[in-house]
């Protein structure tokens, strides 16, 4: 019997077997990038407004460098990518992030890199500059109770034995927060 265990133990390490992702998680991984990369999220970038000619300072940097100008043209070694990427940062002031560089192979991919404005407005903060239809109306500014300051309702709250607290470092000068009176200890 504790063979056979240590057997099968072995045969586990050994294998292949439990490398091999289920069908199920690979699609909910696939859901999760197609979402991501629809929606988007927070990210500290910064914002980059793509040159016109940004093809032209690519394929300067690609002469300066030695290194062929054409579009097909694969950067293998990585030495030479390292350079020509180093090269591109400093024309650009604009460098391709850890999680993009196994995407650039070729000298076209880093073309299409540096042609991409990046933006990072948030969604909600564009709201601000767009038209709205008429029906539609954000209130960017929200308003917080307190019973001190309220003015509509006399300091009455809807909700007397619930506490208004601000958590958010960025909030706390902007909003006071307010404790509500308890009947029992």
């Amino acid at each position: 019997m504790y063979k056979n265990n240590v057997i099968s133990l072995i045969a586990r390490s050994y294998s292949k077997k439990h490398l091999k992702r289920p069908k199920i998680i690979n699609k909910a991984v696939e859901d999760v990038g197609k979402s991501l990369s629809n929606k988007g999220f927070l990210r500290s970038h910064k914002p980059y407004d793509a040159p016109a000619d940004a093809v032209e300072k690519v394929h300067s940097i690609c002469s300066t460098l030695q290194i062929p100008n054409k579009n097909e043209y694969k950067l293998n070694n990585l030495e030479e990518k390292f350079k020509f990427l180093e090269a591109c940062f400093a024309s650009f002031n604009h460098g391709v992030p850890n999680s993009q560089v196994h995407e650039v192979q070729t000298i076209g991919d880093v073309v299409d890199f540096y042609q991409r404005s990046v933006n990072t407005t948030v969604p909600y903060e564009a709201f601000k500059n767009m038209e709205l239809p008429e029906n539609l109306h954000i209130q960017y500014e929200y308003l917080r109770f307190h019973p001190d300051t309220d003015t509509k309702f006399g300091g009455k709250s809807a909700f007397p034995k619930s506490s208004t607290l601000v958590t958010g470092i960025k909030y706390r000068e902007k909003y006071a927060g307010h404790i509500a009176k308890r009947s029992w200890p």
